[in-house]
């Protein structure tokens, strides 16, 4: 039975919270993902089970990167202050919901479940007697999502965790028994799982949500817990008993996520669908949208399976025996330039307005040409840069259809100094920023300029402008003054207000579907105005995440891609 939290406990130090409010949900998401940014190499060096793949720390800190950005876009949206302020609910149900768009890899989509179901309960009551019954539901729903659970990994983990503060109590007291209950837990494992005895590691999955407790702690009890030890590095396996997956291994060679709506019904089918075709099956979600993680070897029919399920999105294909995908854009650090004299084996050169964005793409490795108002960069400057790029092959995105002629220029001149350029007729600054995105420099060029160009050719683009005299457009007569909602090009929609303009032309670009909407913002443009944007598309399209860039000066009041 649930007890009201007392305003006064002599036990509970003054520092410490009796109610997970909502500012305490976004302290620790917070914390949980600077904790796992912290530990994902450490948790990455001893993932040795479902695969030996080295990207279990990478997956939860991404996991909970997406969560925490997601619960500050809630704090973030208009009028969240005062009596509309997100409230336990809220917050928490963004953390789950954010985890649920942005799940990686076995784990993550795990944490994924074991947020959403804790979501449901907090949203009840936020005192140490419900978070105790939170991480019971977590634990139970996570294994349900789970088609062969395993004792010694995270799930271990997190029934310990439920089972360490079954009895309640304070909200400090439950959440330190549960991280003590998780911890024992944890280094029981390799006990559990004979992989992870093989390797004298304890499981990184485990490793990774017990690091999530300990976020929790310190959020409402104002202190850390003890870190854990250092884990040594896994043991090589024996001769002749070589793990994981793929050629080679003892499991499928590919692993294969998306999100799919799709009704309950249809999932049930679904799972056991998959379940025949590979394994580590995990499928989480509900009310109509799902995240789907398996490992099979004919990545072709765990897709199709889906799609006879209902809708998929953001389709990730890994092969276990090929590098590590690509950052991506503007989060990744810039690639080691090569020694002085030494040509690069390949550069991206891109044009883009305004000076934050051409510093962003910059940072993911590229080439930049800053386009300044009235003034686009001749042949000239063109071929300059990718003279300066200083590479034996170069991928040229123009990022304007009026640079086009001037970009096949100094791609041609280039080719006659022996340097092989590949011309991406990329129109729009947010079809770079795809393109970008998915440049992978370790595979063949063929390959990389084909990726990158499907990219940008799969997002629609949309500009909005500010009108500076009367004239006709294809949607009518316009005023000085006018905010003008540019779609490919062409000028749809004719508006008085920056957002309210901006919120039309989404409307209109989402009536064809999409899957990922970036925003690239000017200085100048109304406060809060990528925050609205955000909160709209998040509450209008279910499957559809955003992500904002700012261009600084130079630039159009805002940039919109749909993906």
């Amino acid at each position: 039975m649930s007890r009201a939290p007392q305003p006064f406990d002599p036990a509970v130090r003054s520092d410490e919270r009796l109610v997970l409010d909502a500012e305490a949900v976004r302290a620790w998401s917070a914390r949980t993902a600077e904790a796992l940014g912290r530990e994902r190499a450490a948790i990455d060096a001893i993932n040795v089970f479902p695969v030996a793949d080295g990207d279990t720390g990478t997956n939860l800190y991404l996991t909970a990167d997406a969560a925490h950005r997601a619960v500050e876009a809630v704090f973030a949206a208009p009028g969240a202050s005062g009596a509309s302020a997100p409230d336990t609910a809220d917050a928490a149900r963004a953390m789950a919901h954010g985890a649920l768009l942005g799940a990686r890899g076995n784990s993550g989509t795990i944490l994924s479940q074991l947020l959403r179901s804790m979501a449901g309960v907090l949203a009840e009551g936020a005192d140490g007697d419900h978070l105790a019954r939170a991480l019971a539901a977590a634990a139970r729903a996570a294994r349900e999502a789970v088609a062969h659970p395993q004792e010694g990994t995270i799930l271990t983990v997190a029934t310990a965790a439920a089972t360490g503060c079954a009895d309640g109590g304070t909200l400090p007291d439950v959440a330190r028994r549960a991280h003590e209950g998780a911890r024992a837990a944890l280094e029981a494992t390799p006990d559990q799982l004979a992989v992870l005895g093989r390797a004298g590691v304890v499981d990184a999955g485990g490793q990774g949500l017990v690091a999530v407790l300990g976020a929790l702690v310190e959020t409402v009890t104002g202190r850390a817990p003890e870190a854990l030890p250092p884990s040594p590095a896994p043991a090589p396996p024996p001769v002749g008993t070589e793990e994981g997956c793929g050629p080679g291994g003892e499991g499928p060679g590919y692993e294969v996520l998306y999100l799919l709506e799709a009704e309950d019904a249809a999932v049930e089918l679904l799972k056991a669908r998959l379940d025949a075709l590979g394994d580590s099956l995990v499928v989480v979600g509900g009310d109509g949208l799902w995240n789907v993680h398996v490992h099979v070897d004919d990545a072709g029919a765990a897709v199709e399976a889906g799609i006879e399920a209902g809708r998929p999105h953001r389709i990730r294909i890994t092969h276990f025996a090929s590098t590590a995908p690509a950052p991506e854009a503007g989060r990744a650090d810039a690639a080691p330039a090569p020694a002085r004299g030494e040509r690069a084996h390949r550069a991206v050169v891109a044009v883009l307005p305004g000076e934050g964005l051409a510093g962003l793409c910059a940072e993911a490795g590229a080439t930049t040409v800053q386009a300044r108002p009235g003034e686009p960069p001749a042949g000239d400057d063109l071929l300059a840069a990718v003279r300066r790029a200083h590479a034996r092959e170069v991928v040229l995105l123009p990022n304007d259809t009026d640079l086009r002629a001037a970009a096949a220029n100094a791609a041609e001149r280039a080719r006659a100094e022996g340097i092989r350029v590949a011309l991406i007729p990329t129109r729009a600054a947010v079809q770079g920023i795809a393109a970008l995105a998915v440049h992978e420099p370790d595979r063949s060029f063929d390959e990389d300029v084909v990726a990158m160009t499907a990219a940008a050719g799969a997002t629609r683009y949309a500009e909005l402008a500010v009108a500076e005299r009367q004239s006709f457009t294809s949607a009518g007569v316009c005023q000085a003054g006018d905010v003008l909602g540019l779609i490919e090009g062409d000028v749809a929609v004719i508006g008085q207000d920056l957002t309210d303009t901006a919120r039309t032309v989404l409307d209109r670009m989402l009536q064809a579907g999409g899957e990922l909407v970036t925003l690239v913002v000017a200085d100048g443009t109304p406060p809060g105005l990528a925050a609205t944007l955000e909160t709209h598309v998040r509450r209008g399209y279910l499957a559809v995440d955003t992500v904002t860039y700012h261009a600084g000066e130079g630039a159009p009041p805002l940039l919109i891609g749909v993906e």
